[in-house]
């Protein structure tokens, strides 16, 4: 009998849980995400084309307040115009929106780059989408986008 009960002792173990805050959660880094202070994207027109090349964005922690981005639109040779977009994108209650943008456009160019800082709110990741265009004749188009980074 003495056996019989120790048995049963050991099976009544008791299990127990630690809650779970749902915040920690989503301020862990995803896919979405780096823990470097530097982020670059640079897609080649998918077509290759007549007239695009690639586009480059890039988003980098100055202090922590602070980002410096950055977007090229390169051609192959001079176009009528060539389009830069860079929109700044900040995560909100997990999901990125965007919090500023900037268009440009150059004429008769061969390329068209801008660097910007820009003073942002710290606590959260931001992370930089860039459109990418030129017409010469016909128009072509790519886009970009950084990972986030952490600004705290």
């Amino acid at each position: 009998m003495g056996i019989g009960l120790a048995a049963g002792m050991l099976a009544a173990v008791t299990v127990s849980s630690v809650p779970v805050q749902a915040a920690s959660i989503l301020d862990e880094v995803t896919d979405l995400e780096t823990t470097e202070d530097f982020a670059e994207d640079t897609t080649y027109s998918l077509l290759r084309g007549n007239n695009l090349n690639y586009g480059n964005v890039k988003v980098q922690r100055i202090s922590s307040n602070e980002i410096g981005i950055y977007g090229l639109t390169q051609c192959h040779h001079v176009c009528d115009t060539v389009y830069l977009s860079l929109y700044l994108e900040r995560k909100v209650n997990g999901s990125y929106g965007t919090y500023k943008y900037w268009e440009f456009t150059a004429n008769n160019a061969t390329s068209l780059s801008r660097g910007i800082n820009v003073i942002v709110p710290s606590g959260t990741y931001y992370r930089v989408r860039g459109y990418h265009a030129a017409k010469d004749g016909s128009k072509e188009s790519t886009s970009t986008l950084t990972s986030g980074i952490l600004i705290n």
